[in-house]
Parts: structure tokens; C-alpha cells; sequence
């Protein structure tokens, strides 16, 4: 049995469930929420503001979504969740200019806003003041108030286990929508205690939301990218509701995350597409397992939006509370090396168990990059090349065209649906 540094008491997953208590273990004491250098946080803020990845990387985004749209049935997904997400993105929008609907009494409403989203069915809730930081120079101007509602609603256990698969993609969707409406009853809710809410549609965000998700005490950022949660690990969908309420904040919380993805290291290993980096290292003032995009894209495009690190984490399985006291206990992660937890199917390549990953032909994490008009010139830059230095007629038709096309496509995540034809 391992020495127990110090233990984490929780709410129950669900509203009346007894709280949970989580034990880490003194060799997994870091520090409560994302390791960071403050300097360089606001540095990069400044100077490299963050924007969304489609706007940045519209060019990969149209080609991944070309991709999915060769599966008739994942086509279908993505027209059905964008028909019936649209009013829920564009109702959220409007949050931010709706008063009150009653006076504030001036009492302190945290555990009651807390209770509310509980009731709406999110199973993680947390306060904290919002991060200019973290806003999309796309959305710079849109945020008003100042402190933010976290919250996480569970995906469904069964079909994310099959990942991946279309049972999958469906639930991901539709968690995202049921989460979106809950999220407007609860802005509803906070403006009937007498203040402001502002509903930051899941499907339109905007920012990178981890960051305030970690310092309100709702998890630690995993070695997958995704913040893990208590109960469910990734296995949430996330969202967030600004407001002017009278609320205290919560703290950021060591759950003992940052050692114990170090030793787990499950979804490094059965990656499909190895996009996930085994050593922290630290980008934009923050240390963490990086991403490697260009690895992880062309998997999730061709094959029914992978997902293969949620479906194997131990966390989003089994709970962070068994994971630890597993743990605690034996000094192993619980799962690892079983079929039951790191086995998957890749559709039209077959099962591949622990240890085992599928292989891709050449040029299969070939694609666009950067925005429409970047990519046209690189393009233009490559043809001539193979042209020896010479650059045609055509060659300049067909940049220009490109361009044009680039220029004129919208930044707007909603707009983006429509102009695509024949889409919706």
C-alpha cells in the first residue's frame, strides 16, 4: 500500500449521491491545477493571442470534413447535429444582451446556481473568475462578464466504449446539444436570481476552456489534451455561462493527474495515429503532454472521428476514484495491458488489442495546413517547383481562384455550415 499524500472529497456523480473520496498518493503529488509560468502565459497572450483552429486551420478543416463526408452515414450525422444545433448556438448568442428577469436579494448564490446545474443534469460544476487569456481573438469583443460558470455533462458510457465507431459520433453530438440546452435553462436561471448569464454555446466557443475548468477545481489537464474530470474523466462534454452573480470562487485541486498520466501512458501508447507526445513540455507558459495536430487530424477525419485516447483511459472507464485506489494499492494502473481497456476496432483494418496499433499506407497524414489562402500559396509554391521555377497561366488561375475563394469564406462557426453546397 503506497503512502497516502493527501485525499480529494467530491460531490456524488449524480445530485443525492453520496461524495466520493479520492486518495493520492504522496508519489503523485504535483501541484493543484496546470503546472504554469505566469509570465510567459501573459507573454504569449499578448503578443500570439489564441484563435480557434477553424479559422487557423480552415484549409485541414474543409479537407477533414470532405473526408468524413465520403461515410454516407457520418455525412448524415454532421447534417443532422448542425440542423438541429443552430438555434441553440444562435440563442446563446443572444445571452449576453438579456437583463435580469427579478432583483438580486445581494445574498451569495454559488451553492444554489451550483444545485440548479446539478438538477439540469451536469455532473461537474464549478466557479472561478473568467481568463481574458483564454478568449479567441475571433471573440475578443463578445464576453462581458466576469466570473464563469464551469460545467461538464456526461457523455453515455456504452456508446463511447465502442469507439470508434458511428454509435459514438452520435452520442458525442448528441451530448453536445442536450448540454447546450441545459445550458440556456440555466442562463435562464441565473438571470431569475436577479444578474446576467451569458451562455458560451459548446458548439461555438470561445476560447480554450481547460484552463478555467482546472483552476475552478473540476480536474487536471491529461497526457490526451482533454481535462479529466472526477467521475468521468474525458467522458464529458464541456461548456461555460459568464455572469456578474454574486458567487465565490472554488480552487484548483491536485488530483495527483500530472504524475499519474506520466506512469499510466495508455493512450500514448495505443494512439492509432502516435499523435500524443510521452514527455511534458512547455508551450505558451503551460507544461503539458502537446498534441501533435498534424498526426491526430487525418485519423479522426478518415476514421469515424477516432477518439481512441477517451476510450482508453482508465479515468473515463473506471472513474478517478477506483483508478486511485487502485493505484494506491497495488502501485498499477488499473486496466492497463487488458483488452478491456485498451482494445479497439478501427473500421476496415480490424481489432487491435494491447501493444498491437494499425498501420497507414504512405502520404496518409498528408493535408492542408494553415488557412485557405496560406495553403493556395504553398500549393502554387510546390507546382511551380515541379514546373523547374516556371510559373504558368494556369498556375496563377488557379492560385487566384483559391484566394478569392479564402477571402471570401466566413470566420463565423455557423456561417462556416452554409457554405458548403448542397450541405444543409
Amino acid at each position: 500500500m503506497l503512502t497516502i499524500g493527501h485525499e480529494v472529497r467530491r460531490p456524488g456523480k449524480y445530485l443525492g449521491d453520496a461524495p466520493v473520496t479520492i486518495p493520492v498518493p504522496e508519489e503523485l503529488e504535483t501541484t493543484p491545477g496546470i503546472p504554469m509560468n505566469q509570465r510567459e502565459v501573459d507573454w504569449y497572450s499578448r503578443e500570439y493571442p489564441v484563435e480557434t483552429m477553424n479559422i487557423t486551420e480552415r484549409a485541414s478543416r474543409d479537407w477533414a470534413n470532405t473526408m468524413r463526408d465520403q461515410h454516407a452515414e457520418m455525412r448524415e450525422i454532421r447534417k443532422e447535429h448542425d440542423k438541429l444545433n443552430r438555434n441553440l448556438v444562435m440563442a446563446a448568442r443572444l445571452t449576453g444582451e438579456l437583463d435580469p428577469t427579478s432583483d438580486a436579494n445581494g445574498e451569495d448564490v454559488t451553492e444554489v446556481i451550483k444545485q440548479k446545474a446539478r438538477e439540469l443534469g451536469f455532473v461537474e460544476v464549478g466557479i472561478t473568475a473568467f481568463d481574458i487569456r483564454y478568449v479567441y481573438q475571433s471573440k475578443k469583443d463578445w464576453v462581458r462578464f466576469p466570473h464563469v460558470i464551469c460545467l461538464a455533462y456526461e457523455q453515455d458510457f456504452e456508446p463511447t466504449q465502442t469507439i470508434p465507431s458511428i454509435d459514438a459520433e452520435i452520442v458525442h453530438s448528441s451530448t453536445y446539444r442536450t448540454e447546450g440546452a441545459a445550458g440556456l435553462e440555466l442562463g435562464n436561471f441565473v438571470r431569475g436570481l436577479g444578474y446576467r448569464a451569458q451562455v458560451h454555446s459548446p458548439n461555438d466557443n470561445t476560447g480554450p476552456y481547460i484552463p478555467m475548468f482546472v483552476a475552478a477545481g473540476l480536474g487536471q489537464l491529461g497526457a490526451c489534451g482533454y481535462l479529466l474530470t472526477p467521475h468521468v474523466g474525458s467522458r464529458c462534454r464541456i461548456m461555460m455561462i459568464t455572469t456578474d452573480a454574486n458567487v465565490t470562487y472554488d480552487a484548483p485541486v491536485d488530483y495527483g493527474i500530472h504524475a499519474f498520466c506520466q506512469v499510466c501512458q495508455v493512450c500514448v501508447n495505443r494512439c492509432p495515429g502516435r499523435a500524443l507526445m510521452r514527455d511534458k513540455i512547455w508551450w505558451r507558459g503551460i507544461e503539458k503532454n502537446k498534441l501533435y495536430f498534424k498526426r491526430c487530424r487525418p485519423v479522426m477525419a478518415r476514421y469515424l472521428g477516432c477518439g481512441v485516447c477517451m476510450k482508453v483511459c482508465p479515468i473515463q472507464k473506471y472513474g478517478m476514484e477506483a483508478t486511485m485506489q487502485h493505484y494506491a494499492a497495488t502501485g498499477q494502473v488499473l486496466g492497463k495491458g487488458t483488452h478491456d481497456l485498451e482494445g479497439y476496432n478501427i473500421e476496415g483494418k480490424g481489432y487491435f488489442g494491447p501493444g498491437e496499433l494499425p498501420i497507414f499506407e504512405p502520404g496518409f497524414f498528408d493535408m492542408p495546413h494553415g488557412d485557405t489562402s496560406e495553403w493556395a500559396f504553398d500549393q502554387l509554391k510546390d507546382a511551380a517547383k515541379a514546373n523547374g521555377g516556371e510559373i504558368s497561366d494556369e498556375m496563377i488561375a488557379s492560385f487566384r481562384s483559391d484566394v478569392i475563394r479564402g477571402l471570401g469564406q466566413s470566420t463565423d462557426n455557423v456561417d462556416m455550415m452554409y457554405e458548403e453546397e448542397d450541405y444543409i
